[in-house]
């Protein structure tokens, strides 16, 4: 799925959701985030600097040290031949740090995520729960500014679920780093800070989630899905945003095109108030 229109701003410190269905966008989301992908159009920056403009070399440089990831499937986050000691080591493969001290960071993230005492078993003998706990882990032991996680609990039972969406707040309000978590799963959305509903590519809805929605959705209630509904007729938009590429061609939509009634390859282009206006040409 393309994203169309996406503006985007995350503050140093969130603990953010990105929901949607699937085909949304949000995996696309996720790779133009983590620096695994690159725009077509419009650009990703860090504090300020256009890393669009990054070399290859260079954005896998920015990423191993800025950025770190859990997916949902475990294989995906896990070495099953190494133990879980050594999983969290391995992304300090090429560090100069000596061999004792990335044991010691090693075994003080383990013991954050509650397995110290399973160091030395594999990834196998543990939960499905347990072996997301070592991917997060692993995914903090270069120390990132950001954590990026997708459908993390996508792969456990309920109560999981849940031990694992306190444990993203303890470590985002004990360590301070940025998580934005990209899922389908709306039960996630009460327990951060700030969630993002995208839907065909573009931002539907936006909430900041106050204590107070908080406090009634833990209550019973109110459902944090009737919050999604009411922000999103608020925020309903009919606008429809199209991609302007570096040679300055246009991409329209078959749904924008046929609600214009643009029907040929030709259009008209005119400045109003100083807006782009895109019209059909009338026929003779």
């Amino acid at each position: 799925m393309a994203l169309q229109g996406l503006d985007l701003e995350v503050q140093k410190g969130e603990l953010m959701a990105i929901i949607g269905k699937s085909g949304s966008g949000k995996s696309t989301l996720l790779n133009l985030l983590g620096c695994l992908d690159k725009p077509s159009a419009g650009y990703v920056a860090y504090d300020g600097v256009n890393i669009t403009e990054f070399s290859d070399r260079e954005l896998a440089d920015f990423r191993n040290k800025h950025i770190g990831f859990v997916w949902q499937k475990n294989a995906d986050n896990l070495l099953n031949y190494l133990t879980v000691v050594q999983n969290v080591e391995m992304p300090l493969l090429f560090s100069k740090l000596s061999k004792k001290e990335k044991r010691e960071r090693s075994m003080r993230l383990l013991e954050a995520v509650g397995l110290s005492d399973k160091a030395d078993r594999f990834p196998t003998m543990l939960s499905g729960g347990e072996q997301q706990r070592v991917a997060i882990a692993t995914a903090l032991i270069n120390e990132p500014e950001l954590l990026l996680m997708d459908e993390p609990t996508g792969a456990v039972d309920k109560k999981t679920s849940v031990m694992l969406q306190d444990l993203f707040r303890e470590i985002n309000r004990k360590i301070g780093v940025t998580i934005i978590i990209v899922t389908h799963d709306i039960s996630l959305a009460d327990r951060v800070d700030r969630v993002v509903m995208i839907s065909d590519g573009k931002i539907s809805s936006e909430r900041v989630l106050k204590e107070e929605y908080r406090k009634k959705i833990a209550a019973g209630e109110a459902a944090f899905q009737d919050i999604v509904d009411k922000v999103s007729s608020e925020q309903e938009s009919h606008e429809e945003f199209s991609i302007l590429d570096k040679a300055g061609r246009v991409r329209l939509s078959a749904e924008l095109r046929e609600a214009v009634g643009i029907d040929s390859n030709r259009v008209k282009v005119e400045v109003v108030d100083g807006k782009v206006v895109i019209s059909s040409v009338d026929k003779d």
